[in-house]
């Protein structure tokens, strides 16, 4: 069992808004003195991307999706953060991240979108959230819960337009079509997802939406939602009632190829604990896989995969891999990425720069979220959401302190 606990470092008040109330730094999980790494969550700037996100699709409500753990950065204080801006509308993936979150936004809505697992009514009702139901075998199975239980809460219908993943066919859904008529139908939002959002040319967005609209044509009155963080770019056609931002709010580029919309959240930075010297012709790291070309200053720092690092971003010769910034400085990475370790080639920064005790940088200044995934050949939702519970994490930007209660693996 993991605990995470929280105590104020700092304090400050904006010297921009001297009318506003005062913000607090906040620490979490190892203390800086133990930790090899360091990860920052800046919650203002989470708070300005949701209200970018809902500008954008301004006659829309904004939810956000806070699943994986709050894409990686902390599922509580992520979503009390978005609560005191004003979002009412929440996304989790299972029940147990539904727990958590409810525990800090008690007046929200929350949709689970993996849906009801058989027997799981109960503890629906005990959470108050709202599962997505994607077939006809889980509505029936839910049916029979709000039957026996009589409850309330609602659920989210899911309909397939074209992912081919989770959703019931579109001839499923107008079957029930009907059942819409009655005053208690049971459901409190209609939803379908994009399969190529970031990718504004594919043929399949076009599909989708107008897919979509038309299905919610038959079903006037029952609020409904599309729009993931690329789909609230398509433009106002995917936007229908509610969009369900995710990655977006993290600083991740929803509009890959053009200039990113979002402020950065995220920051990574990692001690380093050694440097050494590299004769020419020796090599660095598992497998010698890279040689030094000339003799280096190699800088070793306490981070590696196990704390969420990709260890597809190592460097072999002949082949370019992660960077890291140290001393203010682009540097490139040596060799294989270990479990709990990584080398940096410092050897082009002056002599006495790069020392023991101070911090690299790998996710922060000019090397993005967006950028690591590039180095891994992979995704920013993947880097984000593999971000280790080894660091000492520091959240900025909030307004109150809560100690947080035990989190356990599975739910992480």
């Amino acid at each position: 069992m993991m605990r995470r606990s929280a105590t104020v470092i700092g304090m400050h008040a904006s010297a921009q808004s001297p009318a506003s109330p005062p913000t607090e730094t906040i620490a979490a999980g190892p203390s800086e003195t133990e930790a090899g790494g360091r990860l920052t969550i800046d919650l203002a700037a989470l708070q300005k991307n949701w209200q970018r996100l809902g500008q954008e699709a301004v006659a829309a409500e904004c939810a956000a999706v806070v699943k994986a753990d709050g894409y990686g950065c902390g599922i509580e204080e992520v979503g009390e953060a978005l609560a005191k801006t004003g979002c009412k509308t929440f996304f989790v993936a299972d029940l147990p991240e539904a727990r958590r979150l409810r525990a800090v936004v008690p007046a929200a809505a929350i949709y689970v979108l993996n849906g009801a697992l058989p027997g799981s009514g109960p503890t629906f009702a005990e959470v108050n959230a709202r599962p997505v139901i994607g077939s006809l075998v889980e509505l029936a199975e839910w049916d029979r819960f709000v039957a026996g239980s009589k409850w309330a809460g609602g659920a989210a219908i899911h309909v397939d337009t074209g992912m081919n993943r989770l959703g019931m066919t579109v001839e499923e859904l107008v079957a029930l079509a009907p059942r819409l008529q009655k005053e208690n139908h049971g459901f409190t939002l209609l939803m379908s997802h994009l399969a190529c959002a970031e990718t504004p040319s594919h043929p399949l967005n076009h599909k989708q939406i107008s897919l979509f609209r038309e299905i919610r044509v038959q079903f006037r009155g029952l609020p409904a939602s599309l729009a993931n963080s690329s789909g609230i770019f398509l433009g106002d056609r995917a936007h229908c009632d509610l969009v369900r931002p995710g990655v977006a709010l993290f600083g991740v580029n929803p509009t890959p190829g053009k200039p990113n919309p979002m402020l950065p959240v995220v920051g990574l930075q990692a001690r380093i604990i050694q440097v050494r010297t590299v004769a020419k012709g020796d090599t660095v790291g598992y497998g010698g896989a890279w040689t030094a070309k000339r003799a280096s200053r190699i800088a070793i720092i306490a981070l590696g995969y196990a704390d969420g690092y990709p260890r597809a971003a190592s460097t072999a010769d002949g082949a370019s891999g992660g960077e890291a910034i140290v001393a203010g400085r682009r540097c490139p990475l040596a060799g294989r990425i270990s479990m709990d370790l990584m080398a940096i080639d410092i050897t082009e920064l002056p002599n006495g720069d790069g020392r023991r005790g101070e911090y690299a940088t790998l996710i922060g200044g000019d090397i993005s979220v967006d950028d690591v995934a590039a180095f891994a050949g992979t995704i920013g939702y993947e880097v984000l959401t593999r971000l280790g519970r080894r660091y000492h994490r520091v959240y900025r930007g909030t307004e109150s302190v809560h100690t947080k209660e035990p989190l356990t693996s599975a739910s992480d």
